[in-house]
């Protein structure tokens, strides 16, 4: 009934606006070009003439695979890039490292705005599902890349422009379903301009799906919303979207044992008897989180040459994961946890419950960015400043317990507070030094205040107050030999402060780097390639420990000099007029250069040793086969060679290497009546079922008591396991 009643009211407003807005669109046989631009990012976007090392990803790309999947997903194919999907099959909480980098490390900003969480650093797209369909163009610059807003980038800044103004009226509606009862709905409009000023478009979404591994459900909402006012000068776009998730936990993982004996096992929300035998599951075992973004950006043309450009933005986000904490699993349920006090019963002391709790996260996160560019035919100046205050509140409330003594309802048994506030400028300028030479400077200047006071889970004390200020320069050279060519080399500073979970697990220090990158790029005809050298020396750097914490966030710490060496290709080559070939290639050695290990109690010097989650060889690949404007067909390949999941070159702590092939097919046709277009999608992920793991954790533990005083260091790993072959078709209606 409910999809029986969405159908009908996306058909009621579709043709609602069809009708409203065609007489204005018979009106106008065409308008004027855009010429200013949209979401004013040159300041932090690279071009061609930058000396870095970036790729492209236009909202056509993006069109032919976006069925539901998450965005990191979709940029699976990009060089250097490995993801990785919590419920198996890329919808709910999936992520992205690119270079061997964390998502922690990849900076990411929406229209300039930064999205990295404030306190992690980390990006869930998960609170934003399907905001691939209201994207225009994704830049992924890899390394440190050119200065741009939030934290520094380590391994990538990923740039996601949203949705350019559309001169004609539209709306569509978009259905795709598939394996693991998926279903995604989506319904879009925009009203064209209307007296060639003023736009309105907008978006609803809604995704379903049971995903691959046990109970692992998404159920996901989003919008998205924007209206604009432009004319020769002004560009004014005022943006809310946002959504709300709930996902069943799955980021638990499984050891080796069950993996091989039931690969899609989900031990969360287990619930055991009197005797400890498995009972059953605890059925709200979920994380809820809604988030809502609102902006605004007014871009701002002065004359043929100077223009500026000043974006607001304020996000809340408020949330919690439930859980059933049995008391056969220890930890959560003691009263000095749950902050109880014991009370004795008969002759029997009582200090521990079965429970249920819920750990909240409220926040507030205010920005302002400025922009001034200059621009002429043989330089370019870019200014910018971004101011950013953030407001966490944490706390846990306990919902029910067995025995809870005289604790009050919705007990409080931690509660404390984040605040980040943050101020930055920096000033580029690209200056053609000759016919064949152009100069390229970009200077940063970053302060970060970051403080946080009262009890965590645990429960323990936290007070934080650190005050940090980084001077992160750039600098490069291009140099274009010839027409359709250019060579690059350019310096790179990047030092970043330390996330939350690095705090409470010690005192850790801020990362330096050092990037420098040598690339060539030849852009012709039927050809288009780009291949580059990187060299990364850090210091200090928080690298991935293996372990994570009750949420399955990665910790971290501090190891002193490490390294990472690559060289990477990116291709499109048009073999024929009906076959594209886009191939790309990513070798990289990737070192801790002297890093120290206690092992049955006794530190060790382990010298070189692999950085945990760095494969060593990354490869992607699409072949395409597009006989007509119509329809295409293509193979999408990618192989991730073995990793550790630690630093200290344990074999219990691999990811074997996994070679995946996806086929997407795209049919579009335009009817000569009342639909403008249709299209129908289709892809097959891993057609060749192979059972994989793109992800983990791997933990140590020293054993004291069972061996008479002695030290035994002990291993253990977890696994997230990947869907065999599984499908999403979906088909796509625009009036």
């Amino acid at each position: 009934m409910k999809i029986v009643l969405f159908y009908f009211l996306i058909f009621l407003s579709a043709f609602g606006l069809h009708a409203q807005i065609q007489n204005k669109i018979d009106a106008k046989d065409s308008l004027p070009t855009i010429t200013l631009k949209e979401v004013q990012l040159i300041g932090i976007k690279a071009t061609n003439d930058t000396p870095i090392t970036f790729t492209n990803v236009s909202k056509e790309e993006i069109s032919l695979r976006n069925l539901g999947q998450d965005i990191p997903i979709l940029l699976n194919y990009l060089p250097g890039v490995v993801t990785t999907s919590d419920a198996g099959a890329g919808i709910g909480y999936t992520g992205i490292r690119v270079r061997g980098s964390d998502a922690t490390r990849v900076n990411v900003t929406l229209n300039g705005i930064p999205y990295n969480d404030a306190e992690s650093q980390g990006t869930f797209w998960v609170n934003l599902p399907d905001f691939a369909s209201s994207v225009s163009q994704i830049q992924l610059q890899r390394g440190v890349g050119t200065s741009t807003n939030g934290s520094s980038a380590f391994g990538a800044s990923l740039n996601v422009e949203t949705l350019n103004l559309d001169l004609d009226a539209f709306s569509s509606i978009a259905t795709s379903l598939g394996s693991f009862k998926t279903l995604k709905n989506t319904f879009q409009f925009s009203t064209g301009m209307l007296n060639d000023n003023f736009s309105f478009s907008g978006r609803l979404s809604q995704i379903n799906s049971n995903g691959y591994i046990d109970r692992a459900a998404s159920d996901l909402d989003s919008y998205f919303f924007q209206t604009a006012f432009q004319d020769d000068n002004t560009l004014i776009k005022a943006l809310i979207f946002g959504g709300h998730e709930i996902t069943y936990q799955s980021w638990y993982g499984i050891d080796k044992e069950v993996l091989a004996n039931n690969r899609t096992y989900n031990p969360a929300g287990e619930m055991y008897d009197e005797t400890g035998n498995l009972s059953g599951f605890y059925s709200n075992q979920v994380d809820d989180y809604t988030q809502n973004h609102y902006q605004f950006h007014w871009n701002e043309k002065i004359n043929s040459e100077w223009n500026f450009s000043v974006g607001l933005n304020y996000t809340h986000g408020s949330g919690f994961y439930e859980e059933f904490n049995d008391i056969n699993m220890g930890g959560d349920t003691s009263y000095s946890y749950l902050q109880l006090e014991p009370y004795t019963l008969g002759n029997i002391i009582i200090d521990e419950t079965e429970n249920i709790s819920q750990k909240w996260l409220d926040n507030d996160y205010y920005v302002m960015t400025l922009g001034l560019n200059h621009q002429t035919a043989v330089s370019t100046f870019n200014f910018g400043g971004l101011y950013s205050r953030y407001v966490g509140d944490h706390f846990g409330t306990l919902l029910w317990g067995q025995n809870i003594s005289n604790a009050l309802p919705k007990h409080r048994f931690y509660e404390n507070q984040g605040i980040k506030t943050e101020g930055s400028f920096f000033a580029k300028a690209t200056q053609k030094i000759s016919d064949k030479i152009i100069g390229f400077i970009d200077l940063q200047v970053r302060g970060v205040n970051y403080s946080i006071e009262g009890i965590i889970a645990g429960p323990s004390k936290l007070s934080v107050d650190d005050q940090l200020i980084f001077f992160n320069p750039k600098a490069g050279l291009t140099f274009k030999p010839s027409e359709g060519q250019s060579i690059y080399f350019s310096y790179a500073k990047a030092q970043r402060e330390p996330n939350r979970t690095d705090y409470e697990n010690g005192a850790p220090k801020p990362e330096k780097l050092n990037d420098f990158e040598l690339g060539w790029r030849i852009k012709k005809e039927k050809i288009q390639v780009q291949a580059n050298l990187y060299w990364m020396e850090y210091q200090d750097q928080l690298v991935l420990t293996g372990a994570i914490d009750e949420v399955g966030a990665p910790i971290r710490q501090n190891v002193g000099e490490s390294r990472r060496l690559g060289a990477e290709v990116d291709a499109s080559i048009q073999l024929a007029d009906q076959w594209l070939w886009k191939p790309n290639l990513a070798f990289s050695s990737n070192k801790n250069l002297d890093f120290y290990f206690k092992r049955d109690g006794i530190l060790q010097n382990l010298g070189e040793t692999q950085l945990a989650f760095s494969p060593n060889v990354v490869l992607g690949n699409a072949l395409i086969f597009a006989p007509s404007s119509r329809f295409q067909i293509g193979l999408l390949s990618k192989y991730v060679g073995k990793q550790y999941m630690g630093n200290i070159d344990a074999e219990n702590s691999t990811l074997a290497a996994y070679f995946v092939s996806d086929l997407n097919a795209v049919i579009t046709w335009q009817p000569k009546r009342w639909v403008k277009e249709i299209q129908w999608s289709t892809t097959v992920n891993n057609i060749f079922n192979l059972k994989y793991e793109s992800n983990g954790y791997f933990f140590t533990y020293d054993d004291t008591w069972s061996l008479s005083g002695q030290v035994k260091t002990i291993e253990g790993a977890g696994y997230y396991p990947q869907a065999g072959i599984h499908f999403l078709t979906g088909l796509k209606l625009t009036f």
